[in-house]
């Protein structure tokens, strides 16, 4: 009863801690405050849920914990008198919560705080930073590992972010103030869908409440801002790439490569929905931006009813165009994939050639990328030492586990082929896909 209690609470506060985070803050005007709250209620629950059982609401139960434990603080501040009519008839009435009713204002809140933690009085890497913290619900570690940055670094971020924020405007950002701040909301979002989707450490593949909550948000923005096409472009490409879900794991939590998903299992309402927002992206005109670019590389993979009828000269174009806008690292290794797909491994391999070798720092996705692309040419034993290098540097254990099974695959087929029995690896595609 007691690990299911820990369970549920741990299930509750990933869900519901950036809703609670995000109405604290509107209730107290200060972050950090409303983070330490959060956390008050989420150690409440644990003592209290092992022995009383999970509440019905446990995400209202939450915020009328911490609108308490808000009272108390300001009581022992002696401000209590001064800050009650800011804190509203809410924080007077905590002695008769009702669970029943849901947290006021849920949906405005979460989208509240991630405008907040883009307030132009932070650097852009703290915005980022802080945001992933308290709306994703990332750790200091995960963070610096996006970032490929110290762990120690993102923490002094995050808490200059929160000194910096204590006399800043709390209120929602309007007009041109609001689309100031709106490229940061959008990497923000799509930082946190991209933790979700592919998780940078721990057991599992993916972390699908972060997609959930990103794609969320993401349809939160484009409500608010219709006629902005990068609003659009990013739910799009989040629709699109939330649709392989299903498919991206097999029975045991293990990866599956996009080439060897079942399609039948993409799931074909959010394909709809992210298609319908491409067009509308597209059809109000202007310059294509960078989540435009990359929502239709995923429309291309959600048209191909089978792996071998992926446009992938399309896309090679389409990843040009994208690192002309926007030059990373990581664009161009994503270049060199769609490249080695479209015009043969050579071609990809020239790409990431041209890379310098320390730009993704000790990011796995380098070796990866240059071990499959060493794969389809053939050359199987430097393919496995990739791979295997590739293992060395990613803090995923499901991905690890790919890694390894694909190098050991190569080394078998070698075998084999001395052997004179030719066994293509489980996990590498047939020459027909890489046409």
């Amino acid at each position: 009863m007691e690990s299911d209690a820990a369970s549920a609470v741990n299930a509750v506060w990933r869900l519901e801690s950036a809703r609670l985070i995000g109405g604290l803050t509107r209730l107290t005007h200060d972050i950090g405050l409303a983070e330490d709250l959060a956390q008050d209620a989420l150690v409440a629950a644990l003592e209290q849920w092992p022995a009383e059982g999970v509440p019905r609401q446990p995400g209202a139960w939450l915020m009328a914990v911490a609108k308490r434990r808000a009272v108390d603080h300001f009581r022992r501040a002696e401000t209590l008198r001064r800050r009650t009519q800011d804190l509203g008839q809410a924080l007077v009435e905590v002695d008769e919560p009702d669970l029943d009713a849901a947290v006021d204002f849920i949906e405005d809140d979460v989208l509240r705080l991630v405008f907040l933690c883009c307030h132009p009085v932070l650097p852009p890497e703290s915005r980022v930073a802080l945001t992933l913290r308290l709306v994703g619900g990332l750790s200091t570690q995960d963070i610096a590992r996006a970032f490929l940055a110290r762990e120690a670094t993102i923490g002094q971020r995050i808490s200059r972010a929160k000194k910096a924020l204590l006399g800043a405007d709390f209120a929602p950002p309007t007009g041109p103030e609001r689309e100031a701040r709106l490229a940061d909301v959008l990497q923000v979002v799509y930082l946190v869908f991209n933790e979700g989707y592919s998780a940078t450490q721990g057991t599992d593949w993916m972390r699908p409440e972060l997609c959930q909550e990103a794609l969320r948000l993401a349809r939160m923005l484009a409500r608010l801002l219709p006629d902005v096409a990068e609003v659009h472009g990013l739910q799009a490409l989040l629709e699109l790439q939330g649709s392989r879900t299903r498919a991206r794991t097999g029975p045991g939590g293990e990866p599956v490569l996009l080439d060897d998903q079942d399609r039948r299992l993409w799931d074909h309402l959010l394909i709809r929905r992210g298609l319908a927002a491409l067009r509308r992206a597209e059809a109000l005109g202007g310059p294509v931006g960078p989540y435009v670019l990359q929502a239709a590389i995923a429309a291309c993979h959600a048209r191909a009813r089978r792996a071998e009828d992926t446009a992938w000269p399309r896309i090679a174009v389409l990843y040009d165009v994208l690192a002309s806008l926007t030059p990373s690292p990581v664009v161009e290794v994503n270049r060199a994939v769609a490249h080695g797909r479209a015009f043969g491994p050579a071609r990809g391999l020239a790409v990431l050639d041209r890379l310098d070798g320390d730009a993704l720092g000790a990011s796995h996705l380098l070796p990866s990328v240059r071990g499959d692309l060493l794969a389809r040419m053939g050359r199987s034993g430097e393919a496995a030492t990739a791979f295997r290098e590739a293992a060395t540097r990613t803090h995923n254990a499901s991905e690890r586990g790919l890694l390894l099974r694909r190098a050991a695959d190569l080394v078998e087929a070698d075998l084999s082929k001395s052997r004179g029995t030719v066994r293509r690896p489980a996990e590498t595609p047939s020459p027909r896909r890489a046409r």
